[in-house]
């Protein structure tokens, strides 16, 4: 039984404090204040009877509440106490007891606000006391060491809920535990547990100190969660100055009430305008105009000529509708572009270093530029002939060089029929290395002689 009660009250507890935080207030009533109380109720003791008998205990109490301005309370809280326990055991002598039980003690105590009507709460605290076992008959009972004792300390844990009826007066109900570690309340031998009881009390108490207000703006200072409030300026239930229009700017001090919401303000509570331009941020829709530039409604810069250009940037204002102009706003002179004919390109030699793959007749993509010009001449002259031959350095067999020269040679034949030029205006030779054009005994000179050579036979 005693486990199943001691277990009841940790899950009133917890389920105090897991109270849902939004059904808590940001401040607290009793913040800062004094209360006196009385409470009256009953006991149901655990000895070493087996069967507890309903007493009745009062109490008196004082608590002290440290000021804040959260849901939650720290206070001190004494008390003195007065009444019963009792017990019935037909195997005990005397089977009936009552002891009267006396107690002075304190601790300390959390006290949650919600909505600022509803304050449940928990306490933990000692006490010392005397206690007088007596039988049913309220005749004092032989003690094992004496009949009447100072008990040693005593442990009490509580958990309750207050409810405010006014500024000053709380009704207040509670349930606890008190446990005593000497074992004689109902003076029979020490046994395996030692004595305890539970008490369920009701009671009213009174705040003093209730009505302090130091601003003097109608709030009392235990809710006030803004002290120093000048006088005169119209406030909140949180004793706050107003705000109406929300900006952060209280209204005795903002300068331009009915700001639109989420809109920065100054210290004013004026809106911004950081470009000075007489558009307000949050309508400006070109920040940062410079300083002195005339804008229009939305806050951009004039264009009056509507070229796209700004008339402080504009260096030709009043510029045509639809003209084409510069960045200074000036019309943009068009360019009479003259096409001259090419001269004819009747010669091109291509370097096998840097049109061939190495060893091989296949052309990269680079050579591909060098034919325009001789293309272009090859397709204005139909009647021309052109010789297109093969050239490689003294590197390798004749054979090699010769068959080379002539795949290279006939590559270059392939890409101008390929392109739109007769294919009969064309001859392919391969010369191998017989026509060097540089010395074979260098690599510059070798380079050299690498070489595809297209070149006019006749026109």
């Amino acid at each position: 039984m005693k486990k199943l009660i001691l277990y009841s009250l940790l899950s009133l507890f917890i389920t105090i404090i897991s109270f849902p935080q939004n059904s808590i207030t940001k401040h607290h009533a009793f913040s800062g204040t004094v209360m006196l109380g009385v409470e009256a109720g009953a006991t149901i003791g655990f000895t070493d009877y087996a069967n507890p008998k309903p007493e009745v205990l009062g109490r008196a109490v004082i608590e002290y509440f440290f000021p804040t301005t959260s849901a939650g309370i720290l206070g001190l809280k004494g008390f003195f106490s007065g009444g019963y326990v009792a017990g019935k055991d037909d195997n005990k002598n005397p089977s009936e007891f009552r002891a009267t039980i006396v107690r002075i003690g304190g601790g300390i105590s959390y006290t949650f606000s919600i909505q600022e009507a509803v304050f449940p709460y928990v306490f933990a605290g000692a006490s010392y006391g005397w206690v007088n076992p007596s039988d049913r008959n309220n005749v004092e009972l032989p003690y094992l060491r004496r009949t009447f004792e100072i008990t040693r300390e005593n442990y009490h844990a509580e958990v309750g809920v207050r409810f405010l009826l006014s500024d000053a007066i709380n009704l207040n109900v509670n349930i606890g535990g008190e446990f005593s570690p000497a074992d004689n309340w109902d003076a029979q031998p020490a046994s395996g547990g030692n004595d305890m009881l539970i008490q369920g009390l009701v009671g009213f108490s009174y705040s003093i100190f209730t009505t302090t207000d130091a601003d003097g703006d109608g709030v009392k200072d235990g809710d006030d969660q803004c002290p120093d409030t000048p006088e005169g300026v119209q406030v909140d239930l949180f004793g706050c100055p107003l705000d109406a229009d929300g900006d952060g700017v209280p209204d005795y001090l903002d300068k331009c009430a009915n700001t639109p919401s989420n809109v920065k303000v100054d210290a004013d509570g004026c809106p911004l305008d950081s470009d000075k331009d007489g558009v307000l941020d949050y309508l400006d829709k070109c920040p940062n105009t410079p300083a002195g530039v005339k804008v229009d409604a939305k806050g951009c810069p004039v264009d009056s000529d509507g070229d796209g250009v700004p008339d402080y940037l504009d260096n030709c204002p009043n510029t045509p509708k639809g003209v084409e102009v510069d960045a200074k706003g000036c019309t943009i002179e068009k360019e009479v572009i003259i096409i001259e004919k090419p001269a004819e390109v009747i010669t091109l030699v291509l370097s096998g270093d840097t049109n061939f793959e190495f060893n091989k007749a296949t052309l990269l993509p680079n050579a591909y530029a060098s034919f325009k010009g001789i293309i272009s001449t090859m397709k204005e002259h139909p009647d021309y002939k052109w010789e297109v031959g093969g050239h490689t350095d003294a590197i390798g067999s004749d054979s090699y060089n010769m068959r080379l020269s002539k795949q290279r040679a006939q590559a270059v034949v392939d890409y101008l029929v390929s392109q739109g030029v007769g294919r009969s205006n064309l001859t392919m030779v391969g010369y191998g290395e017989r026509n060097p054009i540089a010395t074979n005994d260098t690599d510059e000179g070798r380079s050299m002689n690498r070489r595809v050579e297209i070149k006019l036979l006749s026109k």
